[in-house]
């Protein structure tokens, strides 16, 4: 839904972005997790954006339209990512430690940790079903890679991978300063590691990696 063009909504004195829907985005992302969801008022929610309470539901109908739409966005680039990968012919070891890295930055970057949202208990509701069919979708996409590379019998291995990589979200409730790329490219090499790379391997993996994502 995008907002361009549209004029005369009452606001409540912040400037904001310019951008309403995203900064009830960026209230939403500050105050769950701050306060939590259920202690959130759409009220608080409208005031941290710098909007009257009416103008928040021209954008979104209820406070879990935001929490899905932010949860979302902590998924859907990597399951796109994730999709694409697997349609490339590069050795899995090197897909996979691609998918890693850029999805452990994902979660490791932005001001806020969305990810912790993923604890919320009310993301088991029928409001949040498509935040978890994409992110099922990505995690299956890690069992393929990590099949590829290791073999059928390490489907288990593929579930030990992917909890490295949401390890993040813990880890940034632990500590704040985080620098997003440096980590993610130390955890890319822990979850290659415990997906049977060994460290003499590890390097080569890693450069072809970085090649594949375009980074330096």
């Amino acid at each position: 839904m995008g907002t361009q063009g549209r004029v005369g909504r009452p606001r409540a004195g912040s400037a904001g972005t310019g951008d309403s829907r995203e900064d009830l985005l960026a209230a939403g992302a500050a105050l769950f997790t701050e306060r939590g969801f259920a202690a959130t008022s759409t009220r608080a929610l409208a005031e941290r954006a710098g909007l009257r309470q009416a103008a928040l539901y021209h954008y979104f109908e209820t406070k879990e339209d935001i929490l899905a739409a932010l949860l979302e966005r902590t998924v859907r680039p990597s399951a796109e990512l994730a999709s694409a990968l697997l349609g490339r012919a590069e050795d899995p070891a090197v897909r996979l430690w691609a998918l890693c890295r850029a999805d452990i930055e994902l979660l490791a970057g932005g001001e806020h940790n969305l990810g912790a949202l993923y604890l919320l208990p009310e993301v088991a509701g029928p409001r949040f079903a498509e935040f978890r069919r994409q992110r099922a979708e990505l995690k299956d996409a890690y069992r393929v890679l990590v099949e590829a590379l290791a073999g059928p019998q390490a489907t288990g291995r593929a579930d030990f991978v992917f909890g490295v990589v949401e390890s993040v979200i813990l880890i940034r409730r632990e500590e704040t300063g985080l620098d997003p790329v440096a980590f993610a490219a130390a955890g890319a090499d822990a979850a290659l590691r415990a997906a049977g790379v060994s460290d003499d391997r590890l390097c080569e993996v890693r450069r072809a990696g970085e090649k594949l994502l375009g980074t330096p």
